[in-house]
């Protein structure tokens, strides 16, 4: 049997939010947790730390929830993982679930990472039309870690919308640091 090849990399998000395509929009939204161990909860998540991390402390499935006020577009999250850091706690089966609350979520992805070690882009694109699922709520469930690790170490999520052409006409793109801090009224 053919030992599956290692889960690549996908590109720095930053990166992507630098192209003026996609926008972050996890600080609009409430977070919770399934459990985490005291010190490893939804703050380590979301520090913009990779050396920091989410670890959970129960039984799988592993809950991140994900609750926006209104129903929100999104087009694609992006997961953290080190599987040389974090070895048996690396998640290796994900579920992406979506819906309105708790009771009506369905599955739209499953992902089977073998040792990621960097970002995982996890595409919210509808398969027949291709484009951004539009949600009141996002769960991530980690199914199973590497090695049949019990509790799982997540070292950031990301949550991106599209950004949307001007109603006003076409603009070129402000894709510079300098362009990006002047790119909108406040």
């Amino acid at each position: 049997m053919a030992t599956p090849s290692k889960t690549p990399p996908g590109a720095d998000p930053k990166q992507l939010e630098r192209t003026g395509t996609v926008r972050e929009i996890g600080s609009q939204a409430v977070w919770s947790l399934s459990s985490c161990k005291p010190g490893f909860g939804v703050d380590q998540l979301r520090d913009d730390n990779l050396e920091t991390y989410w670890q959970s402390d129960g039984s799988q499935p592993h809950l991140v929830n994900i609750q926006f006020r209104r129903r929100t577009t999104v087009k694609m999250l992006c997961i953290y993982a080190d599987y040389k850091s974090d070895e048996s706690y690396t998640p290796s089966k994900i579920s992406v679930r979506v819906g309105n609350n708790f009771h009506n979520l369905q599955e739209v992805r499953q992902l089977e990472m073998v040792e990621p070690s960097g970002w995982i882009h996890i595409s919210l694109l509808k398969q027949l039309t291709n484009e951004p699922i539009s949600t009141f709520m996002i769960q991530i469930a980690v199914l199973a870690n590497h090695q049949n690790g019990r509790d799982t170490h997540m070292r950031q999520i990301k949550v991106y919308t599209p950004v949307e052409e001007s109603s006003i006409g076409k603009f070129p793109r402000c894709t510079t640091v300098d362009f990006m801090m002047y790119r909108t009224i406040r």
